[in-house]
């Protein structure tokens, strides 16, 4: 039993921990820049989760305009500092490098976010079209503002809308295109 025996279940654990809490940081930021419905019970669920660390940091950076930045900043610090931790357990990590790493894992969990509303609410207009949960309401917000230039581009065919297919494919292709910029930054 190396090292490794511990340090694995240790990374796993720290990994999943940082990434769900970051991903209620992005789903908080994300929900504030399309005006989903504050008073969601998922939404209210997200702010109060994210409160510690977000509202201390409103003290010191405001808002600016409509772009809530003191979430932005957690959002940024908590993946970045994960990203250092989770390098020290590995051997070691330059500060550079875990800021280009936190930026490439924040870009693919907002095209995964995306991604995953679309299909979610495509699925759902097939299985319980106009059914509505607070899930549902809010995957609705998410998926609403990237889906209404495809519809503009795409219209309903015979009733069927393809526009989520057409933005799916739009978010994998410029997902494929962006991630390995971050490659290169790192080398």
């Amino acid at each position: 039993m190396g090292s490794d025996y511990f340090t694995r279940p240790l990374e796993f654990l720290l990994t999943t921990l940082i990434e769900l809490y970051v991903l209620a940081v992005l789903l908080r930021f994300l929900l504030a820049a399309v005006r989903a419905d504050f008073y969601n019970p998922v939404s209210q669920f997200l702010v109060k989760v994210t409160n510690p660390v977000v509202v201390p940091l409103r003290r010191l950076v405001p808002p600016a305009g409509r772009v809530d930045t003191a979430t932005l900043v957690a959002l940024v610090g908590i993946e970045w500092l994960g990203q250092l931790l989770l390098g020290l357990l590995r051997g070691a990590l330059h500060p550079w490098a875990a800021l280009v790493l936190s930026l490439a894992t924040l870009t693919d969990m907002l095209f995964n976010v995306f991604l995953f509303a679309i299909f979610i609410l495509a699925i759902l207009s097939w299985i319980s079209p106009g059914a509505w949960n607070p899930v549902v309401s809010i995957v609705h917000s998410l998926a609403e503002p990237v889906l209404r230039p495809f519809r503009r581009l795409l219209p309903p065919i015979s009733g069927v809308d393809l526009s989520p297919l057409l933005a799916i494919l739009a978010l994998v292709v410029a997902k494929m295109l962006v991630l390995p910029l971050f490659g290169i930054l790192l080398q």
